[in-house]
Formats: structure tokens, sequence, C-alpha cells
């Protein structure tokens, strides 16, 4: 496993635990295989898809309100 495969896994999960303090759960949050794969991988983190319930909820953390 790559530096760059390594530190997307941890900004994974210290996205997924952010998100997690402000009550948002992105279910399908991952590492995007497909850009890990080969000699000179480019990790994508996938934000995946959510509900319209998370939605506005992760909309109204940004926005600085409490959902």
């Amino acid at each position: 496993m790559t530096g760059r495969v390594r530190e997307a896994e941890e900004a994974t999960e210290q996205l997924r635990a952010g998100l997690a303090a402000v009550g948002v759960t992105l279910p399908s949050l991952r590492i995007e295989p497909v850009s890990s794969a080969g000699h000179e991988p480019a990790p994508l983190i996938d934000l995946g898809r959510c509900n319209l319930a998370t939605a506005r909820r992760l909309a109204a953390v940004l926005e600085g309100r409490q959902p």
C-alpha cells in the first residue's frame, strides 16, 4: 500500500469521525477503489450517496446551524 492510499484512508476516517461528531453519517463514505489502483495511485474519497434527511443535516452543519 502506498503512502498516498494510507493518507486517503486516514483522511476518510477523520472525515467519518468529524461527521459523526455532528450527527451526520454518510453510509457510502469510502476510498474509490479504481483511483487507488496502479503504480502511482491518486486515491479519491467517494462521499457516496445519502438520503434527503442526511443531505439536509449536512447542509445545516456546514451553514453553522444545528440540524
